[in-house]
């Protein structure tokens, strides 16, 4: 792993604090006890999911139906441990690596250029997110006992921004973009008909129109080049 790298786990692990204290704000006004809290920040870490949770029961939602909201939502990793599982150590040491798997780790390892580099930054920025993300719950949980509008703060902001960062270098290439434009695309059109967070999951229509495009156009790449006059005509 390169210097800057590293400081961009730094970075991460700042912004997971900032958005760890929106997260204990708005568990701190759902009348979620301080421990409790902290607790779904340290074994869920699916930031997402959680402030769906926390959303849903606040409104008097059942915590059962919560939490089958939260794991649709965090269907996602799916994709993501397709992305990364090959990085990841066999054996045992799979489940705790495992736990790692996040927005931030996926998107800071795909853009290493080795193996070893990409586990090594999984690693150092999960670690990283384990610990800063649950600190910030705690701090955001003091901070909802202290302001009298919490919300006026605007932490709630930081988590998108964070993503769109990281997300930012890899719009360079052309094929991740137009899946985050038609992922985007569809998050946004759906965002007034379905629930909250299931928007997100809708956004990876993106990735499988992009790759159901790409496979296309490489059987037709075949065909040609297996065709002599297809390849004349393709000059």
């Amino acid at each position: 792993m390169t210097a800057g790298d590293r400081r961009t786990i730094l970075v991460i692990c700042a912004s997971m604090v900032i958005i760890g204290m929106s997260y204990g704000v708005s568990a701190h006004e759902g009348g979620f006890p301080v421990w409790l809290t902290v607790l779904i920040s340290a074994t869920v870490l699916g930031g997402s999911s959680e402030f769906l949770f926390i959303g849903i029961v606040a409104a008097g939602g059942a915590p059962l139906l919560a939490a089958l909201a939260g794991i649709l939502v965090n269907t996602r990793s799916l994709g993501y441990g397709l992305a990364v599982g090959r990085y990841l150590p066999r054996g045992r040491r799979m489940f705790p690596a495992a736990h790692l798997l996040n927005d931030e780790t996926v998107a800071l390892s795909a853009a290493q250029t080795t193996p070893a580099k990409a586990r090594a930054a999984y690693v150092m920025c999960g670690i990283g997110v384990l610990l800063s993300w649950p600190l910030g719950a705690l701090l955001g949980s003091g901070l909802g006992r202290l302001v009298a509008d919490p919300q006026s703060l605007g932490l709630d902001a930081a988590f998108p921004a964070l993503l769109l960062a990281l997300a930012i270098p890899s719009l360079r290439d052309p094929q991740t973009r137009w899946a985050g434009i038609l992922g985007a695309g569809a998050a946004v059109a759906t965002t007034s008909v379905l629930p909250a967070g299931v928007p997100i999951v809708v956004s990876l229509i993106g990735v499988a129109v992009v790759e159901l495009w790409r496979r296309v156009r490489g059987t037709d790449n075949a065909v040609v080049q297996d065709v002599p006059e297809l390849q004349e005509a393709a000059r």
